[in-house]
Order: structure tokens, then sequence, then C-alpha cells
């Protein structure tokens, strides 16, 4: 309408008052109900064409589209086993800080394999602590074997000498009794430094890799506690939260709840249409007005154009695609911020606003080389988006009405 009164005024009130003063036709009388169309259709003609020009160039160089919302992320409250709810910390509507409990399941289980694993491995502290007294022992017994062979190596040597000197004190057969005591010794003495080397090994080996394992298990078995434990991933508000001791939650099949973590609108994202995929440019200025901030417009720029349509996507499945499953069109995905900072404090996450984004010709205006006839296109381009800009303001104004009183919300 705005569109159609502002063409009229240079097209068709133009003929009207040629017509008028010039031809001296007058209303009711050359002019009438009936001869409006052929008295005036030079202008009616130029109107609408214009019209459409108008509105063509509008919606096209400066887009507009009423899908821009503060979209948020909302993050799923889930155990990460199932269970059976012992306890609740939270209810519905709670802000809770990062690491506030939420809900406990019934631990009852993981807290006897928590308690076994931990008696494991004091058994296993007990063993290590009794075999390296065993190692002392050991050395002991080393040291006695070493004493004796040292006392039977020096009867051999002796009751030789005797037997080399030819002497009757002492008979070949006492000789070959000392040098066989002589190897039993060593052979004892050898026994008991390999006893001595295992039980080292299991010093310095088995019983650390024995613990080890059972230090493991009992982490696994500590972990698999804390998680009945759940606790809050982010600062947020809980919302939807119904648990009660009794309920039975499952991770894959029923949730807890979810947290909308607690953040500040810093952007809108925004869907323009397909049509507007070469003119939608990075650094871009833009206006949006958001019934959330009723008689506001909020000065924008866009600050990413996504290069992907959502509407193609496909995912891999067992059956072939049909392209006719995706003739609805999608739109382009646009990221919007404030142009100045704290613009969108007090908007809430997930509000819909109407946006509008403006081409701008600077660059190309301050080029030398741009013709007078392109130059003129430019400006007219440019000037077009105050027409686009009045209407946002209009539909700013009517939102509250609309909603309000029209709507009855």
């Amino acid at each position: 309408m705005l569109e159609l009164l502002l063409c009229s005024s240079v097209t068709i009130l133009p003929d009207y008052l040629y017509r008028r003063f010039a031809q001296g036709k007058r209303f009711g009388r050359e002019i009438t109900l009936f001869t409006v169309w052929y008295e005036l259709r030079w202008g009616i003609v130029l109107c609408l064409l214009l019209t459409i020009s108008l509105i063509t160039a509008i919606f096209y160089f400066h887009p507009s589209t009423k899908s821009a919302t503060s979209v948020f992320r909302t993050v799923t409250i889930l155990p990460e086993t199932n269970g059976r709810v012992a306890e609740t910390f939270v209810d519905i509507n709670q802000s809770v800080k990062q690491g506030d409990p939420l809900f406990r399941l019934d631990d009852t289980s993981q807290r006897a394999a928590v308690e076994t694993d931990r008696r494991a491995l004091a058994e296993i502290e007990a063993e290590l602590k009794v075999a390296q007294i065993q190692v002392r022992e050991a050395d002991g017994r080393i040291a006695q074997a070493q004493g004796m062979l040292a006392q039977a190596t020096d009867e051999y040597e002796t009751r030789n000498a005797l037997l080399k000197q030819n002497s009757s004190a002492v008979a070949r057969r006492d000789v070959e009794r000392a040098q066989v005591q002589v190897e039993t010794q060593q052979g004892m003495v050898d026994a008991a430094i390999a006893a001595r080397d295992a039980l080292k090994a299991q010093v310095e080996f088995q019983l650390p890799a024995r613990k080890s394992s059972a230090e493991a298990a009992l982490h696994e078995a500590q972990v698999e506690l804390d998680k009945t434990l759940v606790l809050a991933g982010t600062d947020g508000i809980v919302q939807q939260f119904a648990l009660r001791p009794g309920d039975v939650v499952n991770p894959m099949l029923r949730p807890a709840g979810i947290l909308v973590p607690q953040r500040q609108v810093t952007g809108l994202v925004a869907g323009f249409g397909q049509i507007e995929s070469q003119v939608m440019k990075p650094g871009m200025i833009g206006e949006v007005a958001c019934i959330a901030k009723p008689w506001q417009v909020i000065p924008m720029v866009v600050t990413e154009v996504q290069d992907v349509i959502a509407a193609g996507q496909i995912r891999p499945t067992d059956q072939l695609l049909d392209m006719q499953n995706l003739v609805q069109g999608g739109t382009i995905t646009v990221i919007m911020e404030p142009l100045f900072e704290g613009a969108l404090d007090g908007l809430p996450q997930g509000a819909t606003c109407i946006a509008n984004a403006y081409t701008s010709n600077h660059d190309a205006l301050d080029d030398p080389g741009t013709g007078s006839f392109k130059r003129f296109g430019l400006h007219a381009i440019d000037t077009v988006g105050l027409v686009h800009a009045l209407i946002l303001r209009i539909q700013a104004i009517l939102l509250p009405v609309q909603t309000l009183v029209l709507k009855g919300h």
C-alpha cells in the first residue's frame, strides 16, 4: 500500500492534474466512475508498472523476513547409566550453578563394587609388605648359606692339603666327603639367591602390577559410583524436571529434564528467501523489530551468511533418496548481531523478530569508474531502502496493537 501511494503520487496524480487543469475535465462530468480508466489510463498503467518495479527492487535489494529468532541451546539432563532415582536436589525453574547436584540414582551395587575393589587393593598391599619382609628373610638365609659354604670350603682345603702331604691324619674318603659338602653348600647358596630373586620379582614387578590393576578396578568402580550422582554441566535454569524418588531413568528412552543455560542474547538467526542469495553479504546493515521489545527498532549488522540451505541436507539411510521429497524450499540462514553493544539486552532467548537487511552501494558510488546511468540506478536502489525502513517502523508500531487488541493475546 505504501509503495502504491508513493507511485501514484508521480503517475496518477500528474495525469489527473493534466486532465483537470490543462484539458478542463471535471469529476462528475467528463471524468466519472465509468470513464476513470479511459481518462487516467496512462497514469494508472504507469502507476502499476512503477509499483511492481518498486516492490520488486525493494524486496530484492533490501530483503525482509519474519523468521528472525534469538535461538538458544538446551542441555538434556541425562544420567550415564540406567537406574532408579533415589533422591532429587532441585525442582522446576530452579537456577543451578555448574557442578550442583541435580539427582542421585540408587547406588547400592556401585558402593558394594567400590568396597570390594578397595578390600582387594588392601589385600595386595598386605601381600606386598609380607613379600618385602620375606626378601629380608631370604637375605638372611643367603648369609647363613654363604657362611656354611665358607666353613665347608675351609674344611675341604685343610683336608686336601693334608692329603697332598701324605699325612696319616686324614683319609681320601674324608677329603671326598668334604668336597661333596662344599658342592652341597654351594647349591644351598644358589637356591637361597634364587628364592630371594623370586621374592624381589614379586616385590618389584608382580605385586605392583597387581596393585595397579586393583587401583584401576577401584577407579573404574568409583567412576561407576560417581555416575549415579548427576551434576549440572553448566549454569542455567532447570526446566521440565519432574523426577521423583522411585522413577526409573533411561539415558536412551527417558531423559530427566532440560537445562537451559543462562546466556545473554548477543545475536539473531534469520532465514531469508533463496532469491536473495546473491544479495545477502556479511557486513550488510540491518534492523530488527521484536515483539518482546515493543516500539523499538534495533540496528543490526550481518556477520555471517551460511553457504548451504538446510532443506537440501541428506543423511545415510537404507533407502534411496527421492528428490520429490525435497520440494519444500529452504531459506538462507543469516547471523545478525547488534550494531551497538547491549542493544539486545533484555531480549528473551527464543524471541521472534522481524528483520530487514539493506544493500549499500557506497563503495561503488565512490568509484570514479562508475558511469552516470549506473550511478543513478545505484542511488535509486539505496534510496528505496527508506521505504522498507519506514515499513519496518510501521510494523513495530502495529505489532503490540495486533497482538493485544486484534488477536486478543
